[in-house]
């Protein structure tokens, strides 16, 4: 892999963790809840009806949730850029 192609692979990633909680938040993961007549109200209605009435602990519309709430931990974004990095790496060898 050229290195061009390698940081475009590791800027994707960064730009993924760094929008993921933009994104979550324009879909109605906010910080005092999930808004009302958004798509992530329509995610959690649909969660709640098909686990009989509330939603999953750990299921997709939680983790948005949390995710909404507090963002991606600093913890959480360096394991993904050191993944995005090694996985270059690996990439020169393999």
């Amino acid at each position: 892999m050229d290195p061009v192609t390698g940081a475009a692979v590791v800027g994707g990633a960064v730009v993924a963790i760094v929008g993921t909680p933009l994104l979550l938040g324009a879909a109605g993961f906010t910080s005092a809840g999930i808004a009302a007549g958004s798509l992530a109200a329509s995610m959690m209605s649909a969660s709640a009806v098909a686990s009989g009435g509330g939603v999953v602990a750990g299921g997709v519309v939680a983790v948005c949730q949390s995710i909404g709430a507090a963002g991606l931990s600093g913890a959480t974004a360096a394991v993904g850029c050191v993944g995005a990095v090694g996985g270059f790496v690996a990439s020169l060898f393999f």
